[in-house]
């Protein structure tokens, strides 16, 4: 189950890249600016703005779940099926359905229209998501065929899976983007809904390996940007094996909210923003003093 294939991304590792986004994730964060990614259902989006109020979709509905009211098309979620059939009569896509099974032939074919890009920057295809390890079959496959037609291979992870499907995965995989979002395991299970003994033991398990691993830490003010974390973490990075690992920080940014109201979800951003520049230099200076390359955005 995928969700998404963007073509020509420049932030998910090395070069120009495409960008293959699996469905579904153990972690929920609350900032998430994908929410639309951690269900393994498929799941019915509903932009209003983009909305005609043709009714197509209250017509041809098989379940009869769609309603025309004031405020826009309502679907009675429980009962929806995902059939797709309104996404599909729909024709300002006002309606899209997120989720659908893919096959590694149709991914390969995606990717391989790209390899110009890929040739001339470095670049290559990552697997993101989501979890990709939560399809580990899948992503073993994928990487397996695009190793073997030589293009560079990335996984984005949260790190949130058997240490023995990592390391599986790690025997094809040319460079990792490895997430550490908090270091304290109570307040880990707060923000993201799991705790993190497992994340940081498995990442330690994967820089053992001698792996390619870039260290992504978002920033979210009033969540993880405080000093005692961002000092344990950087600490964490600096004394992980082999050689300094390049860090990456990721600056809050609530395009989520959005997507939470396609998805006819609740969402509060209220605990949340981005971190100020004077703050956010005051964090890469933690992480340069502990002799580690960092970078924002990415």
């Amino acid at each position: 189950m995928i969700f998404d294939i963007k073509r020509y991304s420049i932030n998910d590792g090395p070069g120009i890249r495409v960008t293959v986004f699996f469905k579904g994730c153990p972690l929920n964060c609350a900032w998430c600016h994908n929410p639309e990614s951690i269900s393994t259902n498929v799941q019915k989006m509903y932009n209003r703005d983009k909305c005609m109020g043709c009714g197509g979709c209250v017509q041809f509905c098989p379940e009869q779940v769609c309603e025309r009211t004031p405020e826009g098309i309502v679907t009675r979620r429980d009962r929806c099926s995902g059939c797709g059939r309104c996404a599909d009569i729909c024709p300002t896509r006002a309606t899209e359905m997120s989720g659908r099974a893919a096959t590694v032939e149709e991914i390969v074919e995606a990717v391989e229209k790209e390899r110009i890009f890929f040739d001339q920057s470095g670049g290559g295809v990552t697997f993101s998501g989501g979890e990709p390890l939560l399809q580990p079959e899948f992503l073993i496959s994928l990487l397996r065929e695009f190793g073997s037609r030589s293009i560079h291979r990335a996984v984005d992870t949260t790190g949130f899976a058997r240490t023995e499907t990592l390391l599986e995965v790690a025997k094809h995989t040319d460079h990792f983007l490895y997430d550490i979002k908090l270091m304290d395991s109570t307040k880990h299970k707060k923000w993201t809904g799991v705790d993190n003994k497992k994340i940081l033991n498995n990442l330690k398990a994967l820089a053992e390996t001698g792996a390619s691993i870039n260290i992504r830490v978002p920033l979210v003010k009033g969540v993880n940007d405080d000093i005692p974390n961002i000092s344990r973490t950087a600490s964490f990075v600096a004394a992980l094996p082999g050689e300094k690992k390049k860090v990456n920080v990721l600056p809050y940014h609530n395009i989520m909210i959005a997507k939470h109201r396609k998805l006819g979800s609740s969402f509060s951003a209220q605990e949340m923003a981005e971190p100020t520049a004077e703050e956010l230099e005051n964090i890469i200076n933690i992480f340069t003093e502990q002799g580690l390359a960092v970078q924002t955005g990415g």
